[in-house]
């Protein structure tokens, strides 16, 4: 082996396209980039995003819709039926806590009327639906806010 003789594997390296350098090249005349338009100009193949030729575009065309409001709900649903599972008494949002009824990422809790109630129960400081409220009265609660 000597230097003189060394050369790279074939098809590790590729000639480099010879643009306008003659008909018998297949790169003559207009050097692969076809008749006229942007891209057979110098300096002008680049189209923005979204570009439809002068069309409107589809983006300008739509109705703008829609509004999504990014305030979190922060109000933790309490059922009739996991309520009757705690001690009869009263019940705040801190009892509602302790028992993880509620997520600790709740700022606030509302019970809602789905089961029955057999105890008699006092809310204070939870928000409660009509017949949610109807019912804790009925089992001879009460609800105060």
């Amino acid at each position: 082996m000597r230097l003189n003789t060394l050369k790279p594997a074939d098809g590790a390296r590729e000639d480099r396209k010879r643009v306008g350098r003659g008909i018998g090249s297949g790169l003559g005349k207009t050097a692969g980039r076809g008749h006229k338009g942007s891209f057979a100009r110098s300096g002008k193949g680049k189209i923005k995003a979204g570009f439809e030729g002068g069309q409107m575009p589809m983006q300008r065309r739509l109705p703008k819709i829609g509004f999504r409001s990014k305030l979190k709900n922060d109000t933790a649903e309490v059922l009739l039926y996991q309520l009757d599972k705690l001690d009869a008494g009263d019940v705040d949002f801190a009892a509602l806590k302790a028992a993880k009824l509620v997520p600790s990422s709740a700022k606030q809790a509302k019970i809602v009327k789905k089961g029955e109630l057999t105890k008699k129960f006092v809310l204070k400081g939870v928000l409660a639906t009509a017949g949610a409220k109807a019912a804790v009265e009925a089992a001879g609660g009460k609800v105060e806010e």
